[in-house]
Parts: C-alpha cells; structure tokens; sequence
C-alpha cells in the first residue's frame, strides 16, 4: 500500500533534489521574483551608507575630488554554460567536454549599469551601460541552467528548441534519456555537482543554529552557574550576536559582541531603545511573578547606582556614548550609537529607528525567557534538537560566496574607475571591469573547499567509487563542530533525527556523529516570504499591536512576536486546514506551545522536512481511491500533499503531533491456513471506507498465500487498527487539560523511510547490531561495481569497473528508487559456513580458484595520465614527440627500444601493453623540455638548443594497456593529452571483500576447485567463512540473506528484504523445505580433499558479496636500497615514490629489548644514510675536516694539514645538522670520547 505512494515520490524527485532546488531558488531564473542573487546585487553600498528606497539597484560612490559620480547596477542576468576558446569563439558547453578538457562548467554573468554625474553640466544624462560581463558562475550540472535540463537539453542536441516533460510524458522520458547518451551522460547520473578544472566537486550541506531564535542555556565558565539567553540574529547574510546574561547578583546585562565587550544593563538598554516610563519595560518582560521583583531590583539598581545614575532615554544614550565612544566628538558618538541600536542590535528585525520600540518588546522577551528559566528551574534549551537547527544547501553557500566575491568586485570596479577619472580618461564601465576578479574568487573557493568566513572542505571531490557512493556524497550534512573538542552529546543520536538523518550512516572513528547523511525522503524547506503568512494571521484574527502581551496566545513569525491571538487551539486547526488545502504552502510548519502559551510558524529555509500520512477524526485521509490514480499515473505525490493526504512537517512541528509507526501489524502466519506472508501482497481492502461518524477499527486484509503443495489460495483475515483510539472527544479534553498529545494524528508512510540510501540497501538491518549496519553503510561504498554508465568517456583519475555485476536475489525496495538494481556493486556468491585448514582464521575468507578464472568478482581499473605542452616564460615550451627525432641535441635519451611503441606523435596506440613491474617503466608518452636554467645553454645562444628528455612513464608498479587516448586542446591553445590505461584486477590473496552486514574479510588462501569441500548435490561454494564471525557479532541478517538468496536462487525469483517489512523467516524456511532443502539451511558436505563427509552439517547459503577497492595489488610495498631524498640522504617516503619502509621507534625498542645490537646499526645507520664523518682531533679544535683530493691527505678548515683526523661513522642527517649549526655562524666541536 505505501509502496505506491514511495515510488510516486521517487518519479518526480531525484534523491539529489534538495541540492537542485536549493541551487536554482538561489541563482537568477526566467520566474518574474526577485531572485536571491538579484537582490545581492542591489543590496550592494560602496563608498556610502546611506539608504536609499529606490528600484534602481546597488550603488557604487567614487571617491574624487571634483564631480559626485554614482554607479547603479541591477538585472543579473545568467546565460547558459559556454566554452570560450582562445581564439574567441564560443559554443554551448557540455559537462562531458569539461571534464574531458580540464575546463569548468560555467555560465556568464551580466549586469545593467548606469554612471550618474550628479550637478555636472557637461554630463547631464546619465550613461546607460547594458549586459557588461561581470564574471562567470559554475553551473551545478543537471540544475535549470544546465544545458542537460529537460528544458535546453533538445536544443544542445541540435533538435527543433522544445522543452521536454520527462515526468508526465513517457515519450518524453525515452527521449530524454537518448539525448543524454548522445551528450555523453549517463541517463541515471543525478547531478547536483560542479565541474570545476575538469573535477567533479560536490558541496556539502553544513549544518548551522538556526538564527533569529533564541537559546538559552547555562554558563558554567565561572564558579557558579549564571542563566545566559543567546541569538544569532541573521539579516541578508550577516550574523550579529547579543548575550543577555542574568549574573549573580541579579544584574540583567546585555552583550554585543560585535560592537564591543562592554556590558550594558538591560533596563538601560531598554530606556535607550525609548522605553520611557517603568510601566512599558515591565509589561515587555512581565512573565511569572518572581520575575517582578528582578526587574524592580534591576531599575533601581540602574536608577541609583551612582555607575549608572539612568532615568530617561536621554540619559541613556549619554551613558551609551560615554561608554562605546569616550573622547570623541558629540556627532560621532551620536552616530556611533545610532548605529550600535540600529545596525548592530538585532538587525533581523529592521534597521531603521522606527523599529526600536520592536526591539526593546523583544529584549523584554529575551529576558523573559532568562528569568523563567532561573526561577522555575526550567532546563535550558536543547541545542541538539533539530528544530534549533538549520541546514545549509549548495544554494545558501553559492550565496554567500556570490555575495562576498560581488563586493569584492564593486571593490575592484570602485578603484579602477577612480583610476581612469584621475587620469582624465573617459569613464567606461567595459573598459574597468575586470570580470576575473569575481570568476576567480568563486572558482577558487570551490576548487579548494575554503568558503568565505574561514571554514573548510565546504566543496570536496565527488567520490565516483561506486554510484552509491556519489549518491550518499551528495547527501551528506557535515556539523561545523572541531573535532578535537570533546562534544559527546553532539555526536549522539537525536530523537528528533527520526525520518530526517540516517541512524546509521556515519563513518567511524573521529567524525562519528559529526557526519552525518540524510534519510531517503526528506525535503529541505526553501524560504517563503513572511508576508503571505502574516496576511492570513491578521484575517484570522491575530492582534499584531495589543495592549497588554499578557491575555492571550503570542503568535511568532520566524522567531520574531508578530502579535497575539485569544484562542490558539482554534488558529492553529484554522492554520493546519489551510495548508492541507493547499492555500499555504506545505513547508510552512505551525507549532503550539500550549504550555507556554505560544504559537511558533516558520516560513525559513534549511529546515528539513519529512513526510507522514494525515489523520483526521481518527481515519487516515488515503483512500483506495487516491492509491488508483497514483498507481495509474494520474496523480503524483504533489498531488497528495496538496489534498491534504500526505503532509511535510518538520522537527519543530513534530513535537506536537502523535504518529502512528505503522497502520496495522500483520500476524506471523495467516490464521486460517497457518502459512507465513510476504508482506508485498497484502491488499488493505477497506482502506479508506469509512461510514458516516464511525471510525474504522480493523483493516480488512487480503493476502495470498502458498500452501506446502506449492499452490496458491487467497485468505481474508482482519487486524486492528494501530491508531484506532475508543473516546476520542475524551482524549481531547484531556490533552486540553494536560497540555500533552493523546490523540493520534498521523502515521507513518513507511518505518523504512527513517534509513538513509546506504543503510536502505542492507537486507533485513532490524535483525543486525547497529555498529555492523554502520560498518556495513561504509563499505557499500567502497564496493566496485559500475560508477556510471559512460566510464569509458569519462576521464576520472583512477576507476574501478566490476565486469560482471549482478543485482541481489535478496533486495529490498530502495535499491529501486536509489537505481541500485540498475548501477549494482557485487556478484552473488555461494558461501559455505566452515574452517579451512585455519586459512580462514579471524576474518579471513578462503576462495575457489575455478570462481576466480570464470570471473568470478573480477574488474578493471583504469587510470588517466595527463600530458600537456606546458609553456614557460620566455617562450619556450614542452614538446610532444618521440624524442630525439626533432632537430635539437637532448640529453638524457633512453635507448631507441624504449620509443618503438610510440607514434610519430609520441603518442602511445590504444591497446599497446606497457608495465612498470620489475625492470625499465615503459615510456607512456614521448616528451622534451627546453633546458632547466639558461646557464645549461652556457650562454652559446647560436648553437641548436639542447633539450632535456622528460617523458612520462607509467607509475611505478603498475602495468596495463592503453585503453583510450583522448587528443585534445587546453584553453590557452596548448596540446592536452589524455592516456587511460587498463588493468585487469583479479582477485588474489589479500583483496578485501565483504557482505553487506559488516562482516569483511580478506583471501587467505585460493584453493583448486578439486580440494574444495562441496554439498552431497555436487555444488562447490565460491567462499569459505570462519563460523566464528557469526555469533559474537550477532549479524544475524547475514544468516537471514543467505537462506534468503538460497531459496531466491531455486525459484528464480528476488527476494524482498526491507527493513521492517521484509520476507519473514518462516516464510523463506517454507521456500527451503518447499525446495527439498533442509529448513535449517544446513546440507550434508564433503570434503574435496579426503572424500570424506563431514560429521557436522555445514551451513550454506548464497548471499551478495562486495569486492571492494582495497586491493593488495594497489598496495604490496617492499625494497631493499634505492631512492633517497636529496637533502637528508634519508630513503624517500610512501609507496608511489619507492619509498623506504620505516623503521620506527617502536620496532627499534624491540631490537633493543632483544640486545640485537648489530641489526638496529645495520638497519637505522648503515642502510638508511651512514656517513663516514673526518673528525679533527687537535686539542681546542673539534671542527669537521675533509679529505683533500689534489694533496691525497685529510685536511681541517682551521688547522690546515697539521689535523689529527678520525673518521667516525655517524649518519648523514647529523652532518647535516652540523652543517646547519655552522651556517648559522656556530661553530661546533665534535668531542672524541675515545681519543681523551
């Protein structure tokens, strides 16, 4: 039944949906809104203050002696992605050319400007400048600019420009994907990323406190606790703090941290903000009667301290100023306080003096919350609830990096005008404007990860491991918490992540619980303008401008009071109505706090939604009805949620609701016939059916079932209800009185829903340890199988493609709304439960060899090599050639067979085998450099050039053939070279596989098909695994999969292992017995080697198995002597350069305890960097000596050849050390202990 309604969601969004959309609500649309970039635009003030109201945009004020000149600029305009060649001609671009060339994909921005001369008789008319470039944006592939949209995609593929409809229209689907294979995409690629230089980034979603709410909390940095209520408030990007602090002694003080660290009383402050008489400051703050007397202690305190010595507003703002601005002149510091109550002091809710009275109500109400909380020992907000929290999407970021590289740009603009004025030049905008200013501090953020505002790894680079690991990257919500302090209580899991973050996807180890990733139906809320909403309030009935605060129901918009209402239950079900009947929004949310009399909407963006099925009068709202027109294609799940039937609500919201879990529970075997039943064919018949006032008590269900003799019979039985509650009118008197939730008012779509996209892919999760479902999660993302369909286009730095993926016999219904089935990332195995000779001891798995050589888990990696001609200052350039062909000398050739292989273009052919393993590495791509320094031509500039053989070799240890050779031109004209190469990855001893439940292992042994155990029918398992791994892990899914893959495997058919809902057991111990199969799922084996049965039964099964990407070939590592760092003489570091295995501290302390002497000086001197060091021995000297070649005699730089000289054997980074000391200008005396 809900199946329905999940795929109906799953056709109209991609999983990446909420990138997409945060992304297009950011950037300028066809749409007539203002678009949120836009409004950067005109928000923009350069050189002024002033506020100005008019429609003609941002405002640049130069700076010259003269004349006053004003730019303006407005209407952003953003063009589709183009390429733009050295020579200047452009072309539409595709994301397939961009990574293929190295390129970005990236749109030009265009603006309006206007240069007014205010007062100038020669200029009277201001110069209208239109669609000047200002810079280039990178365009999030697959979003409504990109040029893949249903919308463009017909007219980059050169069709008739029509927009397609892939959502309503099949005929429009099937040609959309064929134009997407023909651009070179894969048809299932989600987008959502950028490309930037040819890589693909992804953003990561941050998530931030909400700002404008407030928070309160306990400060324990003192001694003794004081009660602290803190706001973030947020206006057009900009986050301006306040602290309102109650301390010991009773004093309310206020903070500002960004105007300066000086406490000021709040009743101060409120006389400031032209709180007059005491009666106002009282009503603002009123609260419970404890309260009063705080605030009568805090006025007189105010009132006769001689500190503050405050009766009137006047007198306030002097004790302001005196304080923030001392010793400056009276307008400074009127202006100076001015702006500290109108810019610095909560600006979300206007900047201007008109809204002072508004702000004093709401520090009223800031300290309300202070003193509640101190007197009535309330506990102080909870941080970690996900109502406090706010998510911020690729759009918010783009946002705010647009916002601050646009200033940066009226910056650059400002100056450059000022320039051409001073020089008498005329003023052009075209001529001024460097538009790389804005390209580059965009491009540069997201090629890097470092975001404005100092935080990092915003933008990282897509993990194309697997299609799920794409998909889960793009997901992810990362918490901007170091993690080297100690948050436990942020790391937890919070009750208010249910339906909306994963509960088990998470890495492990330092980040556990700061990464997190989203669950599968989520939403993220985008803004809705305020104004709306409060249009409906007043016609509700909301006094905006009451008398007293006291009598009634405070009602705030976005965390701002907007006015009082009598009767709350009333406006909130009113409320509630309206959005189900689509008059609101849906992601507008609406909580009532009835405890505290306060009604909380919130219409901001970054909240993240999750839907549920609506109750009202204690039945569902669905319908069979609606189920037969999702199920026909007529409606879609908008249409539910603008029905009424499926509502979005947020944590917020959620705090006052009751949900359901499920409908109904379904009883172990069916009750007449006693069989077990799937859970997929269960029909709810009188879904929906309800009669005049009477509630449904019982689901009406129809299921088939099998009986042993394998037939098929339909069986009618009846459950009760879940939400079926007797005395609803009662509960609701009594929820009334209580202040609680009693009465059911939702369910559950589908209890699976609460697991993100990995976690969805696991079979039967509910029967596993959570840590083995998290381990599990990690490692279906390093599984091989196949990234994307167009790998062979795709030039991505290393990739691994399983050649032979499978779906699993034992699915679950995710793995079609996530399109696993269709981009899989493992094969079925045949595993048998048993040890091996202990070749599979710990968690080692023992493997048919005959399975390895019919390829079984085999795959290809491919790594691209770039080569380009690289152009050096001076003119001179790298070549690609064959060395030694052109006319130049060069030096260091390699012998004329190492060049046979390529062609005259010093290019390699595709399917030429090259390999690094063991002797010479195989030249990959012929190639000459001009020389290092000019002094190597030793300034004979009339004699040919001598060049310097640089070709690029495959990497050390690898081999493979060329797979594709891609012949291309970077932007500045030069050759670009792109060379994959292929290698066949076999599995070996050493390679990392593992099941989907956590369970990994590597081959210990590979054994010949004749010396595997096999069952009495002859069937040889592919995998051995230790009995050990099952019990103490409790990973009893894995057990659960392989009898479920063994019946799917008999009967040919998928078997549904969903979280929660899944085939039962009984069900599949039926299939086994129905399959002549033990129902223990143990067979009778033999042992390959003697011929022997085994005493014991031996547990077999078929479950899905990932290779994944750790391979020992990648990582095997061992040497003798070889290379070694230049300056420490010291073997290099890390596998790919040869490096040395380290020797640590450890493994020497060994050698020590053992008294082996000898081998640590074999090992950490004479192999590593000995050095024969000649030491002069002459009384009062010590310095080092050197052995004078020409005189055949050891000399010392201070005693000449009358030196006594020893050679000591220390190592090279001693010397070295020395050396240093002496450059320093210290001389060091080396001591000889033996020669005293």
């Amino acid at each position: 039944m809900m199946k329905e309604i999940v795929e109906s969601y799953f056709q109209q969004r991609s999983l990446v949906n909420h990138q997409l959309a945060s992304y297009n609500d950011c950037i300028p649309s066809d749409a007539g809104r203002l678009s949120r970039m836009e409004k950067i635009v005109r928000n923009i003030r350069i050189g002024t203050d002033e506020i100005i109201e008019d429609d003609d945009g941002g405002i640049i004020k130069l700076d010259v002696l003269d004349k006053e000149i004003v730019i303006r600029m407005k209407n952003i305009h953003l063009g589709r992605p183009t390429i733009r060649e050295a020579n200047g001609a452009e072309h539409p671009a595709t994301p397939l050319e961009c990574r293929l060339r190295k390129l970005t994909y990236y749109s030009p921005v265009h603006l309006d400007f206007q240069i007014i001369w205010t007062n100038d008789p020669n200029e009277p008319n201001p110069k209208i400048e239109d669609r000047v470039h200002i810079g280039n944006l990178p365009i999030m592939v697959r979003s409504g600019q990109c040029n893949l949209h249903p919308d463009h995609i017909s007219h980059l593929c050169g069709d008739a420009d029509r927009k397609l409809s892939p959502h309503t229209s099949t005929e429009d689907a099937d040609r959309l994907t064929e134009l997407l294979r023909r651009a070179g995409e894969d048809p299932l690629d989600f987008g959502g990323y950028f490309i930037i230089n040819g890589t693909e980034r992804a953003l990561i979603s941050m998530e931030d406190l909400a700002p404008n709410r407030v928070t309160v909390e306990k400060n324990k940095k003192y001694a003794h606790e004081t009660e602290v209520a803190k706001i973030f408030s947020q206006k057009d990007g900009v986050r301006k703090p306040l602290n309102i602090e109650k301390r010991r002694d009773g004093m309310l003080m206020v903070k500002i941290p960004s105007a300066g660290t000086t406490p000021i009383p709040v009743v101060l402050l409120m006389r400031a903000l032209g709180m007059e008489n005491d009666k106002e400051i009282f009503t603002a703050i009123a609260g419970p009667a404890e309260a009063m007397k705080y605030t009568v202690a805090n006025l007189n305190e105010v009132k006769d301290n001689e500190e503050y010595n405050v009766e009137t507003s006047e007198e306030a703002l002097a004790w302001l100023e005196k304080k923030f601005a001392a010793g400056q002149q009276k307008e400074y510091r009127e202006a100076r306080i001015q702006n500290l109550l109108d810019k610095e002091l909560l600006p979300h809710l206007g900047s201007g003096p008109e809204y002072r009275e508004k702000k004093a109500v709401f520090v009223g109400r800031i300290v309300r919350q202070v003193l509640e909380m101190a007197i009535t020992n309330r506990d102080p907000n909870d941080k970690d609830h996900y109502a406090n929290k706010r998510v911020r999407l690729a759009g918010d970021l783009i946002e705010d990096l647009f916002r601050v590289s646009l200033q940066q740009l009226a910056r650059d603009l400002k100056y450059q005008l000022e320039r051409h004025h001073n020089r008498k030049r005329e003023l052009r905008i075209n001529a001024c404007l460097r538009p790389d200013v804005l390209t580059q501090k965009i491009m540069h953020a997201l090629a890097t990860g470092n975001w404005v505002g100092g935080r990092s790894g915003v933008s990282q680079l897509l993990d194309r491991t697997t299609y799920l690991a794409a998909l889960s990257h793009m997901r992810r919500v990362t918490s901007p918490l170091v993690r080297s302090q100690p948050h436990f209580e942020a790391r937890d899991l919070h009750p208010t992540q249910w339906g909306r973050l994963c509960p088990n996807e998470t890495p492990e180890g330092q980040n556990c619980g700061l990464v997190k990733n989203a669950a599968q139906m989520i939403d993220v809320s985008e803004e809705v303008p305020e104004t709306d909403v409060k249009q409906l309030l007043r016609e509700a009935g909301v006094d905006s401008s009451p008398s007293g605060w006291a009598d009634g129901s405070r009602v705030h918009v976005n965390g701002d009071i907007f006015g009082l209402h009598k009767n709350a239950a009333k406006l909130v079900n009113q409320f509630k109505r309206r959005r189900r009947q689509g008059r609101i929004r849906p992601e507008v949310s609406i909580r009532h706090d009835s405890a505290n009399r306060d009604i909380f909407i919130n219409t901001d963006r970054g909240r993240i939604l999750r839907p549920v099925l609506v109750i009202e009068d204690g039945d569902l709202t669905l319908s069979k009805e609606h189920l037969e027109s999702i199920r026909s294609g007529e409606w879609t799940f908008n249409d539910l949620v603008e029905n009424g039937v499926v509502e979005w609500i947020d944590a917020e919201e959620e705090e006052d609701l009751l949900i359901a879990p499920r409908p109904f529970d379904l009883p172990h075997v069916s009750p007449k016939y006693g069989r077990p039943i799937n859970p997929a064919d269960v029909e709810w018949v009188n879904l929906g059916e309800r009669s005049g006032e009477k509630q449904i008590k019982e689901a009406k269900l129809r299921v088939e079932v099998k009986l042993p003799n394998g037939e098929s019979v339909t069986e009618k039985f009846t459950a009760p209800l879940k939400y079926y509650q007797e005395d609803l009118d009662g509960l609701r008197r009594k929820q009334k009185r209580n202040n609680t939730v009693l009465v059911y008012t939702h369910v559950e779509i589908d209890p699976q829903l609460i697991l993100g996209v990995c976690a969805s892919l696991v079979p039967y999760p509910e029967h596993n340890s959570t840590p083995r479902v998290t381990g599990g999660t990690a490692m279906v993302k390093q599984s091989l199988g196949l990234p994307s369909a167009n790998y062979r286009l795709r030039p991505d730095t290393r990739m691994h493609v399983m050649h032979y993926p499978q779906q699993s016999i034992v699915g679950t219904r995710a793995m079609k709304s996530t399109n696993f089935a269709r981009r899989p990332g493992g094969q079925n195995f045949v595993v048998a439960i048993l040890s091996h000779h202990g070749y599979n001891m710990q968690d080692a798995v023992v493997m048919n060899r005959a399975s390895v050589e019919r390829s079984l888990a085999r795959s290809s990696f491919v790594r691209t090599y770039n080569a380009e001609n690289k152009q050096f200052p001076g003119g001179q350039k790298e070549q690609i050639e064959i060395p030694g062909t052109g006319l130049d000398e060069i030096k260091g050739l390699k012998s004329w067979e190492s060049y046979v292989h390529l062609e005259r273009d010093g290019l390699p052919t595709p399917e030429t085998f090259l390999s690094s393993v063991g002797g010479e590495s195989s030249v990959l791509v012929g190639k000459t450099s001009p020389p290092r320094f000019l002094e190597e031509s030793h300034g004979h500039f009339l004699q040919a050039q001598e060049r310097r053989e640089s070709s690029m070799m495959v990497r050390n240890g690898e081999y493979g053939w060329v797979d594709n050779v891609y012949v291309t031109e970077s932007l500045d004209s030069g050759l670009l070279c792109r060379i994959t190469v292929r290698t066949e990855k076999i599995p070996e001893l050493g390679d990392k596989f593992a099941s989907r439940h956590g369970q990994k292992g590597i081959i210990g042994r590979l054994v010949d098909e004749k010396d595997m155990p096999f069952t009495v029918n002859g069937v040889v398992p592919d995998l051995l695994i230790n009995p050990h791994a099952i019990p103490s892990r409790m990973t009893v899914a894995h057990v659960l999969e392989m009898i479920g893959g063994k019946v799917g495997s008999m009967e040919g058919r998928q078997i549904d292992g969903t979280a929660f809902s899944g085939e039962k057991e009984d069900s599949l111990r039926s299939g086994l017995l129905r399959n002549g199969f033990a129902h223990t799922g143990r067979e009778s084996m033999v042992s390959g080697e003697t011929g022997e049965a085994y005493q014991a039964d031996i547990f077999t099964g078929v479950i899905f198995y990932q290779r994944l990407h750790h391979l020992v070939s990648s990582k095997l590592h061992a040497r003798s002597r070889g290379r070694v760092q230049i300056l420490t003489r010291q073997p290099t570091e890390g596998r790919a350069r040869q490096g040395g295995l380290r020797f640590g501290e450890m493994e020497r302390d060994c050698l020590i305890a053992h008294g082996a002497s000898m081998v640590i000086k074999d090992r950490l001197l004479d192999e590593s960097d000995g050095w024969a060091l000649m030491v002069c021995n002459n009384s009062g000297c010590g310095h080092i000596a050197y052995y004078d070649w020409k005189r055949r005699t050891p000399v010392c730089p201070v005693c000449g050849d009358r030196a006594d000289v020893h050679t000591v054997q220390t190592s090279y980074a001693f010397k070295l050390l020395l050396d240093e000391m002496k450059s320093l200008g210290v001389a060091m005396r080396l001591e000889l202990g033996d020669q005293r």
